[in-house]
């Protein structure tokens, strides 16, 4: 066997999240939405995808966020990335693990943690 890529990343949302869901990867975070194949948009959620990337949102009925799994996102300039979410209100978490890798944490709108990491930094 052998993998080739990952395809995407599927974090939960509670029941009725999908207008959050688009204003916060859709608008914020500047993803753009993918159309669910039709025999899936019955089950609710949303999908966006970025350069290389796929996060796809799913409802769960009994809903908890991920708050240690998680989505790590590589972004052209973090300095930048941090003041844009930070003049939208987000709040930040600094990372203090002492590695050489410049990043930071935030939750998304449903408390599913998300890490932003600068390009071409490395452990």
């Amino acid at each position: 066997m052998k993998i080739t890529r990952l395809d995407h990343v599927q974090l939960a949302m509670p029941p009725g999240g999908e207008a959050q869901a688009r204003d916060f990867y859709g608008r914020l975070l500047r993803l753009r939405e993918l159309e669910k194949p039709e025999p899936l948009k019955a089950k609710g959620g949303c999908w966006f995808a970025g350069d290389g990337l796929e996060l796809h949102l799913g409802v769960q009925v009994d809903f908890v966020p991920a708050r240690k799994a998680h989505p790590g996102l590589r972004v052209a300039d973090l300095a930048a990335a941090r003041t844009h979410l930070q003049a939208a209100g987000i709040p930040l978490v600094a990372d203090e693990s002492g590695v050489a890798l410049r990043r930071f944490y935030v939750d998304d709108p449903f408390g599913n943690r998300l890490e932003f990491m600068q390009e071409g930094d490395s452990f």
